[in-house]
């Protein structure tokens, strides 16, 4: 009934958003709230309840026990939403709520992917924080517009002003400031809306009353004046209320709304709003908020690129009428096999449809069975149209795979993967359990592209690779649990790069004589850095003139270098950031070959970087601490002792807060230092930054440690 009925609600009734920030800013409470209001859930039950349920979009057992998202869940929901003439009007919200936690950024990255708008949620006393940065940061990847929401006003330290300051400061937002909190901390009661001028308060046991008062007296001044600024900041950034502004003219609620809405769009300004969800007050006004100021499908570009003339880009219309374009953006395996998670960006889906995997040489794949996702709950759904959220059993597919109905033959470009920073030994303890091993392992690989594995040649042990600590602990527990195979890991190793500071000349002369045709080729040129700001790590320049390297052979060099920049001569981890230029060379009649360019290329890269100054580059983490102030020298001599360079040291809510890079080599055991050095008060988060050079004296040890493992293994050959 419920799905019949969502079919019937029209695109620009639709909201595809996402709820993403900081780490414990409230996101899942908020989530929780949205869905109780909207009436999807008929209870509330808190991230950290006592009464053990855990809020709905946790639902697995980790996320319960440790009070954290760890897997992105996807919901949807009906809201009488407010639209800009001031009438409701019935929409439709699909919600994915995201992890904070930095080390399931990936989890992030694919919902902002597929999303049309999102809710940056910020904690009222902690403002703008490193995840806040980073989530911003995606949001800007793929032209996400969002609403900021100021959570947790009634905590010690809330300041809404602030918090918009520091979108601006931090994050280079335009904020308008669309609300007034009355009161704040304890005394938070209620919003004031200065747009309508009403105030709003939040009576009944959940908040669900909403009660519409005239301004307080004491308000009276600051909403004229905060009205005001708002059509000041959003006329600043839209050419239609520019011109009234200018002019001096009024403008109505309507005309103040849609330029909000304009702006908002364009992505030129930042909706400020306000509440605190674990109170229960503001939820509601949000979710207007949702309704006037998000995208709905058919206002956001989405581009394929078209397989059959060289990926040249193409519009998609959210139209139901044309062919069918999907893309499949999250996996999860349950009892009954993969769902695949899809956005349906172009025409309409149906159950018995025949789709094409257009990443995937044009694999058919029959679509067995359709559901709308309501965290780990299913509704299943005979069709689904552009603009939908859906998932589907039985399709094999991965992470950023485009299918079609095979009338287009397009993909939509994929999501931005980072590259994993740590990685594990890990074996199974019994061996019994080898064959569950491997399943977990290929399990999840499929679903988290940040997650990756492969065998160590020389060892031949298995090594995990991902964003962090937890993000491997995460994994080993879920094959302890979900395949009843306990594991044994090694001591964690850092993800080293390594780069070249100069340019670097070679001319390498590959000759082979065996007893059939020999090998001949030979390779000049240089390699260089690139400039730091680039996107690709590796560029390859051809300066070949008067056929010195016949063109078939061009491509062989190419392939030499890739190969070679997998392992650099230093310490054996991946080459990063470099040009390769052949500018001359030389063939045989007779004995060149492709396999011949290609080892004369390896070769000539090896000895243009002997001569290139190759350094050892490792990743620094930037490190957030927030502890008591009575700690902060503790802090501060701790950061100090693992090479860190604090960036900035501030307080909130009477704590210190430390802001600092460290090598991630030396974080390794931290959480524990810190908590002995706090009495277990302090804690901190961690994401990846840059590469920087390893000091001197620690590259020599390396390479000497590199050295001799290599010898050890050479010997052990013989």
């Amino acid at each position: 009934m419920r799905a019949r009925a969502m079919a019937q609600i029209p695109l620009d009734h639709i909201r595809n958003i996402g709820i993403s920030a900081h780490i414990d800013s409230g996101k899942t409470t908020l989530t929780e709230r949205i869905l109780f209001y909207t009436g999807r859930i008929h209870a509330i039950h808190e991230v950290r309840g006592k009464d053990g349920v855990g809020a709905k979009m946790d639902s697995m057992d980790l996320e319960r026990e440790k009070g954290i998202t760890i897997q992105s869940a996807a919901t949807y929901c009906l809201w009488n939403g407010l639209a800009g003439n001031g009438n409701r009007e019935m929409i439709n919200i699909n919600i994915i709520d995201t992890p904070g936690h930095v080390d399931f950024t990936i989890e992030v990255e694919r919902a902002l992917r597929v999303l049309d708008g999102a809710i940056l949620v910020l904690d009222s006393g902690k403002g703008v924080q490193s995840q806040s940065i980073t989530v911003d940061k995606q949001m800007k990847r793929y032209g996400v517009p969002r609403i900021a929401y100021v959570n947790k006003m009634d905590n010690p330290g809330a300041n809404y002003d602030r918090v918009a300051e520091m979108l601006k400061e931090k994050l280079g937002h335009h904020p308008v400031k669309l609300q007034i909190p009355i009161g704040a901390e304890e005394k938070f009661s209620g919003i004031i809306d200065p747009i309508i001028g009403k105030a709003f308060y939040f009576d009944g046991e959940n908040g669900e009353n909403i009660r519409e008062e005239p301004i307080p007296a004491e308000y009276a001044e600051l909403a004229k004046e905060r009205r005001q600024e708002i059509y000041q900041g959003v006329a600043d950034v839209d050419d239609i209320l520019a011109e009234k502004f200018l002019n001096e003219e009024p403008v109505s609620d309507a005309e103040l709304r849609a330029g909000i809405r304009r702006a908002t769009l364009k992505l030129k300004m930042t909706p400020v709003m306000c509440g605190s969800a674990f109170r229960n007050k503001g939820v509601q006004l949000l979710l207007d908020g949702v309704s006037l100021y998000l995208p709905n499908p058919m206002e956001v570009q989405n581009i394929g690129l078209d397989q059959t003339k060289n990926e040249e880009k193409v519009a998609l219309d959210s139209d139901p009428k044309k062919p069918f374009v999907g893309l499949a953006f999250k996996l999860t395996q349950d009892k009954y096999g993969q769902l695949t998670y899809f956005r349906i960006y172009q025409g309409t889906l149906a159950a018995g449809d025949t789709i094409l995997n257009t990443s995937n040489q044009l694999r058919k794949v029959r679509v067995p069975r359709m559901f709308r996702m309501h965290s780990d709950d299913r509704e299943e759904v005979t069709t689904a149209t552009a603009g939908d959220i859906v998932a589907l059993y039985g399709i094999e597919a991965s992470s950023g795979e485009t299918f079609t109905d095979g009338k287009m033959n397009v993909t939509m470009t994929s999501m931005h993967v980072p590259a994993a920073v740590i990685s594990l030994a890990i074996a199974p303890k019994d061996r019994s359990a080898e064959q569950n091993f491997s399943k977990s392992l290929n399990r999840f690989t499929k679903e988290d592209p940040t997650f990756r594995v492969h065998q160590d040649e020389e060892s031949g042990q298995t090594i995990i690779s991902g964003m962090g600590e937890l993000h491997l602990e995460i994994y080993m527990e879920r094959m302890r649990r979900e395949y009843n195979c306990d594991t044994v890991a090694g001591k964690p190793q850092v993800a080293y790069r390594e780069t070249i500071t100069q340019r670097g000349e070679f001319n390498y002369t590959h000759k082979k004589q065996t007893g059939g045709s020999g090998q001949y080729a030979k390779v000049c040129g240089f390699v260089e850095p690139l400039p730091s700001d680039a996107v690709e790590q590796y560029e390859f320049v051809d300066e070949i003139v008067g056929g010195a390297i016949p063109r078939e052979f061009i491509s062989a060099c190419d392939k030499g270098f890739r190969e070679a920049i997998k392992k650099g001569s230093l310490i054996g981890f991946p080459v990063v950031g470099v040009r390769c230029t052949i500018n001359d060379g030389g063939a045989h009649a007779v004995d060149s070959s492709e396999q011949a360019f290609r080892t004369a290329a390896l070769m000539g890269f090896r000895e243009g970087y002997a001569a290139a100054k190759p350094v050892v580059l490792e990743p620094i983490m930037k490190v957030e601490v927030e502890a008591p102030t009575e700690f902060q020298g503790s802090v501060v001599g701790q950061v100090n002792q693992r090479r860190g360079v604090i960036l900035e040291t501030g307080s909130s809510d009477g704590n210190v807060v430390v802001v600092a890079e460290v090598p991630l080599n030396n974080m390794f055991g931290y959480s524990t230092d810190l908590r002995s050095a706090t009495q277990g008060k302090g804690n901190f988060t961690m994401e990846f930054a840059k590469y920087s050079p390893v000091p001197k004296n620690e590259q020599e040890e390396m390479v000497k440690k590199h050295r001799e493992k290599m010898a050890a293994e050479a010997a052990a050959r013989k």
